[in-house]
């Protein structure tokens, strides 16, 4: 039996895959909260080595305390992202409504997560390089841009035609939500939280790039406002007007961690509305400049 028999269309409906695509996003958010746990509380290496959690045991043992149980606890959920991978891949594969790019991404996703998994690994080998740590994070941030994308197109949210400047603005403001992301990350591996209290760190100056992630962000603000004052009257005025009052508040919560000595809570909570931005931001992108249909899709 092929894989296009295994996956041939069914009875199944947009609800439940609908539900499948909610779960993927929601659960590629749930890592990236887990993982900055991780580094937060000091586990990063209470699994010493990968892929066994030491030389001798996949899982941890009493010694290694409960920064190994931490640590053990976020590489299991990788399993649990690719059982949600798997149920995605074969709810959109046998829906007569799925069409070609939603496949690709199914596929995308299902090829990321395990590919997280090893980057995840080599974080461990090289003891918390924080350039490693980065493009561990910045991968799950693309998995949700992709889980989100899947999502919109699963839902069958139709673009809405605006004008060039407005359209360019909003991929500006895109363009500029991945750089503050990106910045985020270098000011990460120069701060205090490197998981692990012999972890290194980057060496630059914590406070002139936090200051330049700032500016990035006041930048990202602006041109959002200048968004939604264009889109005034347009029903997608609306997204515009979520992805404004997720920046504002993602950007008072960097300032109140930064001005609080960075408590784990509010760091953590500063991630995950990174990730909740960033998905909010790629909904906007999509009204604004929707991809194309390769064919219309139907319920079945």
């Amino acid at each position: 039996m092929g894989v296009k028999d295994l996956v041939r269309t069914s009875d199944i409906r947009q609800p439940t895959v609908l539900g499948w695509a909610w779960a993927s996003l929601v659960a590629n958010i749930g890592i990236i909260l887990t993982g900055g746990l991780v580094r937060l509380t000091g586990s990063g290496l209470g699994c010493p080595t990968w892929p066994r959690c030491t030389e001798e045991s996949f899982v941890p043992h009493s010694s290694l305390g409960w920064h190994g149980a931490i640590e053990f606890g976020n590489r299991l959920l990788t399993y649990v992202l690719i059982a949600i991978a798997i149920g995605t891949f074969f709810a959109v594969w046998r829906w007569a409504g799925a069409t070609s790019t939603m496949k690709q991404l199914t596929v995308l996703i299902g090829i990321g997560i395990p590919f997280q998994g090893v980057i995840g690994g080599i974080t461990v080998l090289t003891q918390l390089n924080p350039w490693v740590v980065a493009l561990h994070l910045l991968l799950s941030m693309g998995l949700v841009v992709a889980a989100t994308v899947l999502l919109v197109l699963v839902r069958g949210e139709d673009g809405s035609r605006v004008d060039d400047l407005t359209r360019r603005l909003v991929l500006f403001a895109y363009g500029l939500l991945l750089i503050a992301i990106y910045l985020g990350t270098i000011v990460t591996g120069s701060g205090p939280h490197a998981g692990d209290a012999d972890a290194p760190r980057n060496g630059l100056d914590p406070l002139f790039w936090t200051r330049v992630h700032a500016m990035s962000v006041w930048a990202l603000v602006a041109v959002t406002l200048v968004v939604v004052w264009r889109l005034r009257g347009h029903r997608v005025q609306r997204a515009a007007w979520i992805v404004l009052a997720a920046e504002l508040l993602q950007g008072a919560i960097g300032y109140v961690q930064h001005f609080t000595g960075l408590p784990i809570g509010l760091v953590a909570v500063h991630l995950v509305g990174a990730a909740i931005l960033l998905a909010a931001t790629t909904h906007l992108v999509l009204q604004v400049a929707p991809l194309r249909r390769d064919r219309e899709p139907v319920d079945a």
